[in-house]
């Protein structure tokens, strides 16, 4: 969320974020009512004034044992008066803090301007793998392997949904395992198991709420959420709490499963892996001091970037343009996995930084050591990576040509030193 004095005085900035993101937000229309709020809190203000008096002059009066009546009169007419605008000014103030909840973050000025044509990319790391057979698809590669079985998960759930089998099911459990551990260990996170259930305070914190309700998965008869992301339960670990300046930075990485809907992908590829409404995810969540934040994410997208490398995925990392960036992110890069079966660059990870933007609506402050004032910190969130489209890449990438899987090295640990995934006994 933006603050509100903010967006008074730089509307001109504020504007060009909304056409740079290509969106149509009344911002002349909120600054219409933020100074029809500002009129009432005066007239309101001014009636409290006259209200104290008056207590004042009324007290005078009885003390000294004089007619008081019509001046305690005119207070009730004041009081009356003041009533009535005060549930006006609460109404008013409910209706432009729901408006300043759709306007979006301010991109960097290092964000490309434009539409997803425009992204950026930064760099590479791998070749894609010169197989001496024509490459399969992960789809075709889960039916021969019997790892996958997309027709039993449609017949439990609905499509678009997963059932991973032995050798696919070990292979997703390796993978999770691997991340923590990596995270944990090498990049000095602390591993979190949050709930996959959050309420609509956390979802609104995080920016999904109220733009992308309709994304979300609600459960009917209470009004809480499955997570799109760990990043929901994890950054509202701190809501409406005050850090001290010291125990920053804060890493945290935790690992769940993901519920997204896509309402919004008709039309998009959606066979196999590629789309689907459950998947798995190892995030990480950071609450850093507003100076260090810039600086954080370029580390952030280092600790993505090592997973892929370790397991030797080829891989891109791509700026996104303001349009392709997401409602409250300031600054994001996508890792983007490459998979020779069906030739694509497939987004893996998302890093961005969304500066005080979570943190104000979510009220996570911090208090300076020197200072002792409070201050909005700022929050970072990356992929590390998601799966199910590590599972792609893996499948595609490492395919051999007698239809078996070669296992990623950094992987053979959890699978007890095995080398390949052959059919399922």
């Amino acid at each position: 969320m933006l603050d509100l004095r903010f967006i008074r005085e730089n509307q001109d900035l504020v504007k060009k974020a909304l056409k740079d993101r290509n969106l149509k937000l009344d911002l002349d229309n909120i600054m219409r009512l933020d100074q029809e709020r500002r009129n009432y809190l005066s007239e309101v203000e001014g009636l409290r004034s006259e209200q104290n008096k008056a207590n004042d002059q009324i007290g005078a009066l009885l003390k000294a044992k004089k007619d008081a009546k019509e001046k305690i009169f005119s207070m009730k007419a004041i009081s009356e008066k003041t009533g009535e605008l005060e549930d006006k000014l609460s109404l008013i103030e409910k209706e432009l803090e729901q408006k300043i909840l759709t306007i979006p973050n301010i991109p960097h000025l290092s964000v490309p301007i434009g539409e997803a044509s425009n992204n950026k990319v930064v760099r590479s790391w791998g070749e894609p793998p010169k197989l001496d057979f024509k490459p399969v698809t992960h789809i075709e590669l889960s039916q021969h392997l019997d790892i996958i079985d997309f027709p039993r998960a449609t017949k439990i759930t609905g499509s678009n949904f997963i059932l991973y089998k032995g050798w696919g099911a070990k292979l997703e459990r390796a993978l999770i395992n691997f991340m923590l551990d990596l995270h944990t260990k090498k990049h000095g996170y602390t591993e979190i198991f949050p709930p996959f259930l959050v309420n609509r305070a956390s979802m609104t914190g995080t920016g999904q709420l109220p733009k992308l309700e309709e994304d979300m998965y609600r459960l009917k008869d209470d009004d809480l959420f499955l997570i799109p992301t760990a990043e929901v339960p994890v950054t509202n670990i701190f809501r409406d709490e005050v850090l001290e300046e010291g125990k920053l930075p804060i890493y945290y990485t935790a690992y769940t499963a993901c519920f997204r809907r896509e309402a919004g992908s008709y039309g998009k590829d959606t066979k196999g892996l590629i789309r689907v409404h459950q998947f798995d995810k190892v995030e990480m969540v950071k609450f850093v001091k507003p100076e260090n934040s810039y600086d954080e994410l370029e580390k952030l997208v280092h600790d993505a970037e090592d997973v892929l490398q370790a397991l030797g995925i080829p891989y891109r990392v791509v700026m996104l343009s303001t349009q392709d960036l997401s409602f409250a992110a300031s600054k994001c890069y996508d890792l983007e996995a490459y998979a020779c079966g069906i030739d694509k660059w497939l987004e893996v990870s998302s890093c961005s930084n969304f500066e005080s933007f979570q943190a104000r609506r979510a009220n996570i402050k911090f208090k300076k050591e020197d200072t002792k004032k409070l201050d909005f910190l700022h929050t970072l969130n990356g992929s590390g990576v998601a799966l199910a489209r590590t599972v792609i890449a893996i499948l595609e990438n490492y395919q051999q040509k007698d239809g078996t899987v070669l296992i990623p090295e950094a992987l053979r640990p959890y699978f007890d030193g095995l080398r390949t995934i052959t059919v399922n006994p």
